[in-house]
C-alpha cells in the first residue's frame, strides 16, 4: 500500500492515533520539502562565490562552526541562518570601496548544504547521524533511518531541539490519514526538521 501526499498534519502535545509501521516505508510525499522552503546557510555548508568579471576573487569557502567565513577585500562574513541571496548583499556592500562604479555582480552558491544534520535515535532499524543535503519533515527522517522497528510507537514521536540554552521538546501524532486516502483538512504539513535536531521513536 503506498501513499502519495503532498504534506501531512502532525504537531500535538497529546493523544494520537497508530500508525502501521510498514506504511512509512512506502510513503510518498509529492512535494519535496526544500522546494518549499529556502534553505538557510549552516555551519560546515560549502560555498560558492562568483564575483562577475573578476577571477581573482572566485572563491569555495567552508562555513566555520561560528557560522562565518573570510573573503578577500571584505574580511569576516556572517552567514550563520541566512539566505545565500543574504550573503550576496553583504558581499557586495563589502566591495562597495574597492569600486568607482558599480560592484560586479556577486553570486553565492551552496556547493554541499553538509551543515544541516540531525540524529534518529530509538526504535528505528538503522539509527544514526544523517546528512540529507536539504530540508526533510519528520516521516522522511525515520525513513532514511531505514523506518521503525515493528514494536515502534510512531504515534508518539519526539523532535529534540536546541532553541538558545535551552532543548525543548516537540511532540509529533501520526493520525489515520495515513491509513486510507487523506482529505483536503486533513494536510497541513509535517515537522520539518532544523539542523542539530534529535527525533527520538520510542
Amino acid at each position: 500500500m503506498r501513499f502519495s501526499l503532498t504534506a501531512i498534519a502532525c504537531c500535538a502535545a497529546t493523544g494520537c492515533l497508530t500508525m502501521p509501521a510498514a506504511a512509512l516505508a512506502d510513503l510518498v510525499v509529492t512535494a519535496p520539502v526544500d522546494q518549499l522552503r529556502p534553505y538557510r546557510i549552516n555551519p560546515g555548508d560549502d560555498l560558492e562565490i562568483y564575483v562577475w568579471g573578476e577571477e581573482r576573487l572566485q572563491r569555495s569557502v567552508k562555513v566555520l562552526p561560528d557560522g562565518t567565513f573570510s573573503f578577500p577585500l571584505v574580511g569576516r562574513v556572517d552567514a550563520l541562518n541566512k539566505l545565500p541571496q543574504d550573503v550576496e548583499r553583504e558581499l557586495t556592500q563589502g566591495l562597495r570601496g574597492q569600486y568607482r562604479d558599480n560592484v560586479p555582480q556577486v553570486t553565492v552558491t551552496v556547493k554541499a548544504a553538509e551543515g544541516l544534520q540531525f540524529s534518529v535515535a530509538g526504535r528505528v532499524k538503522s539509527p544514526g547521524a544523517f546528512t540529507p543535503g536539504r530540508y526533510v519533515n519528520v516521516l522522511e527522517a525515520i525513513n532514511m533511518a531505514g523506518g521503525p522497528t515493528d514494536f515502534a510507537n510512531v504515534s508518539g514521536v519526539t523532535i529534540l531541539r536546541k532553541q538558545g540554552g535551552h532543548l525543548i521538546a516537540i511532540k509529533v501524532r501520526l493520525s489515520d490519514v495515513l491509513k486510507g486516502n487523506p482529505s483536503e483538512h486533513d494536510l497541513a504539513g509535517l515537522p520539518v526538521l532544523e539542523s542539530g535536531d534529535t527525533v527520538i521513536v520510542p
